[in-house]
């Protein structure tokens, strides 16, 4: 906890887990990660001296399944599998995976850029780092395409390579940086500070996510499993219209909106509609999250794709 001498904390650390009627403004002021757990569960500032239940309450929240995330986090409680209400929970997932593709992922790109590009021109150093770099956001990209089509005993080995890879990135700045030409040093070195630390949080993060899904997750879905509950993502294509699935399989096939509308006599505005219908109930907005998709759900032939 970020405040250990406040009286807060201080009954905190007695009881070891945060309640249902507890302010949500003390959990938002006192624990570095709640601002990035209410984000992920579509809630926001200004929460007054309202209770962590009223606020989720007031935005459709499963109250048990958010203290399940923000105990996990802060005191690495683990909740019962029963408590969690699963589409609450993979809905935070999902804001989460939207987060790390849409805008830290990207962010840290730039800010890398900015930090090791003056370097030294005669060397490719800064390149490399930059190539390894893309080559860790692909990584991310293959894990978080196979959640969303509900795959995740399929990467189970794959978050510590992920992790590793930060870690590479890290190391290969600390020891091979060539520095910065002598008119930029002290611009570079902030610059640098700054982006290590933001590579360590975006690490320690990912690592977090990676934790919820098996510590909270897994359990969730086998107690919902056990129970007759739960449907798997083969069990979801009857969401999908006729012409959806049409537009999906072209789109899995590599096809532009302009092409799909070809082969399906349709407008291209009218494909557009079809497939923001799609993103919006499979909740999967990548191309390899809806290829993944349509091959687990014998959509497409696998053999058949490029």
């Amino acid at each position: 906890m970020s405040k250990k001498n406040s009286t807060f904390a201080a009954d905190l650390d007695a009881t070891k887990m945060y309640k249902a009627t507890d302010k949500i403004c003390d959990l938002m002021s006192h624990e570095e990660d709640a601002i990035q757990i209410i984000s992920r569960f579509g809630l926001e500032m200004g929460v007054g001296e309202q209770t962590i239940a009223q606020v989720c309450a007031a935005h459709g929240v499963h109250t048990p399944t958010f203290l399940a995330i923000v105990n996990y986090k802060v005191f690495h409680q683990r909740a019962t599998a029963g408590d969690i209400d699963l589409p609450t929970l993979q809905r935070y997932l999902q804001n989460a995976h939207t987060y790390f593709l849409d805008f830290r992922l990207p962010r840290l790109r730039r800010a890398l850029v900015e930090a090791i590009i003056p370097a030294d021109p005669t060397t490719k150093i800064p390149g490399l780092i930059l190539r390894c770099y893309d080559e860790f956001v692909e990584e991310i990209r293959t894990h978080i395409a196979h959640e969303n089509a509900g795959l995740y005993d399929e990467h189970e080995h794959d978050d510590q390579r992920i992790t590793d890879k930060l870690t590479e990135i890290k190391n290969l700045i600390i020891k091979y940086y060539p520095g910065a030409s002598s008119g930029e040093q002290g611009t570079i070195t902030y610059l640098l500070i700054s982006v290590m630390s933001d590579l360590w949080h975006t690490e320690q993060d990912f690592a977090d996510h990676c934790a919820i899904e098996d510590d909270i997750l897994r359990p969730a879905m086998l107690h919902e499993q056990a129970h007759g509950r739960y449907r798997h993502m083969q069990a979801e294509t009857e969401e999908l219209s006729d012409r959806e699935r049409d537009v999906l399989i072209q789109v899995v096939r590599g096809l532009s909106n302009k092409e799909i509308a070809e082969v399906l006599c349709i407008s291209a505005h009218t494909v557009i509609s079809h497939r923001k219908n799609i993103a919006r109930k499979l909740n999967i907005h990548s191309t390899a999250g809806l290829t993944i998709y349509a091959i687990v759900n014998h959509l497409v032939d696998i053999n058949t794709l490029e």
